[in-house]
């Protein structure tokens, strides 16, 4: 297998364990405001799904192809959508939401066939390969992940 896709692959799991893992936290805790920041992991976790359906649905369909790739989302508006669905919801809800579109997320990686890895495509002006594209997603989880972390632990 591609080691950039077997290292997607495995980030896409460690998300899921990670999140899974925040189960055990408290609802006090799972509403409080991280440190420094203006979410609540909550809202943190809750802002990854729209950003996942994008991916999944207006992303990877089109990335090898003719088409343009459709264009992303209002990020200001779409995180604020999301954070105020997560203050509402249930935190299994918002945990089970994530896990479940991870998995598509997973799986559709999983399809991808190891030879597109190395091939480059363009978002707007930006052109970069697959693994750049999914290694930003991934850094994104991370410093979001490093912020729950830093919160839960002081």
């Amino acid at each position: 297998m591609n080691k950039s896709k077997q290292e997607m692959l495995q980030h896409q799991l460690r998300s899921i364990e990670y999140v899974e893992s925040l189960r055990t936290v408290s609802e006090e805790r799972w509403r409080t405001q991280i440190l420094g920041g203006n979410w609540t992991v909550a809202e943190i976790i809750g802002h990854f799904a729209p950003w996942d359906e994008f991916v999944l649905h207006k992303r990877l369909p089109y990335i090898f192809t003719e088409h343009t790739l459709p264009k992303g989302p209002d990020a200001e508006s779409t995180n604020e959508k999301s954070a105020t669905i997560s203050r509402e919801q249930d935190k299994q809800v918002t945990i089970d939401h994530f896990v479940s579109l991870r998995k598509a997320l997973y799986k559709a990686i999983d399809e991808i066939p190891d030879d597109r890895w190395e091939g480059e495509f363009s978002i707007g002006k930006t052109t970069l390969s697959l693994y750049e594209y999914f290694k930003g997603l991934a850094q994104h989880d991370l410093h979001h992940f490093e912020q729950i972390e830093n919160s839960l632990c002081k």
